[in-house]
């Protein structure tokens, strides 16, 4: 029963994230018991990864840095191009989440997995492409997340984040407004796990990158279907000029 074999992560859910530690540590406590279920669950919670990565352009022979890559269960939305790049760089600051993608992704000689801060970690190499999934949220300073993200990307680099979030009261135009007890609801409801969503995100992307793909859409919870959280799919391209 699905439920049998989720029990000990929603109990995890129901406490919460430890309020005590480094970001690191809190991430390392609260996974640590999720780990083996962490991505049957979630599989049914984070919509629009497929997305994202289809309308990722990265060909053979690009270099690729995933942000907060977790066990790695986004590379496989590649498929056949995975093999292709030069390089893959997954990125998190959760040991237990990176021990199942190190397993995982044992046999690829092209992929390394980092243990360290998507705020600060120095690519290997000026990249191609690099991505958040639901990734963001879980950052506390995002913004300098966004800005290391943009500082590895060489210039004409794509960018793409998949995230929950929620609207300004006034958002900017063209961007979905969100009613006032959606924008409530959801910031508390998700912040209790760690995950904090933000009408911030958006705005923030769309001034440092020229946009290429925007969604934004809402996806059922697990065991909570009548609940539908907003989520967005966004990819830019980085200037090829900094002003």
């Amino acid at each position: 029963m699905p439920l049998a074999a989720d029990f000990r992560l929603l109990i995890a859910l129901v406490r919460g994230m430890p309020r005590r530690g480094s970001h690191g540590e809190r991430l390392r406590h609260f996974y640590a018991s999720q780990a083996g279920r962490y991505d049957d669950f979630r599989e049914r919670l984070l919509a629009g990864r497929q997305q994202l990565i289809n309308f990722l352009p990265a060909a053979a022979g690009s270099r690729v840095v995933e942000l907060g890559g977790g066990t790695g269960r986004n590379l496989d939305f590649f498929g056949a191009r995975l093999k292709s790049f030069a390089s893959v760089e997954v990125v998190d600051l959760c040991p237990p989440l990176l021990d199942i993608a190190r397993r995982r992704f044992a046999n690829y000689t092209n992929v390394s997995f980092v243990h360290a801060d998507a705020t600060t970690y120095p690519a290997h190499q000026p990249a191609d492409c690099v991505y958040f999934s639901y990734a963001l949220t879980m950052i506390p300073d995002w913004r300098r997340a966004i800005d290391n993200a943009l500082a590895m990307l060489k210039p004409g680099g794509i960018l793409g984040v998949v995230d929950f979030y929620v609207s300004s009261a006034v958002p900017e135009a063209g961007l979905a407004r969100h009613p006032a007890t959606t924008r409530a609801l959801y910031r508390r409801w998700f912040a209790h796990d760690g995950v904090h969503l933000s009408p911030d995100h958006l705005p923030y992307l769309r001034s440092h990158l020229e946009t290429t793909h925007l969604i934004e859409s809402r996806a059922a919870l697990p065991y909570l279907p009548w609940m539908k959280a907003p989520y967005y799919v966004f990819v830019g391209r980085k200037p090829l000029v900094t002003l």
